[in-house]
């Protein structure tokens, strides 16, 4: 009878060593949910910023709107018939004096 429990002991400790410390228990089995959490986060910001670029390249197709405000704002483009000034801060000469 004692070397039943003996046996049972040792075929005990084996299985928690295989659970809580091998490489395919639990220990494996958390650090894949952290991963698989991690890359669910990482989708979402994905997903949120290929909407935006969806959005905004159905804007550049349907409308001329779009095109005028880039064009306007990041190439400094005017309408005809428009005036164009440009207004010089008193930073910028005095930058240029110290030179």
């Amino acid at each position: 009878m004692r070397a039943l429990i003996v046996i049972l002991g040792v075929a005990f400790l084996a299985l928690q060593y295989r659970l809580w410390l091998s490489d395919d228990g639990f220990r494996a089995a958390w650090s894949l949910s952290r991963a698989v959490e991690n890359q669910k986060t990482e989708n979402a910001q994905l997903t949120d910023r290929n909407d935006n670029l969806e959005a905004e390249v159905r804007d550049l197709k349907d409308g001329l709107e779009t095109v005028e405000e880039i064009a306007r704002n990041d190439l400094g483009m005017i309408i005809e018939g428009e005036t164009f000034y440009q207004v010089a801060t008193g930073e910028d000469d005095e930058e240029s004096s110290d030179r």
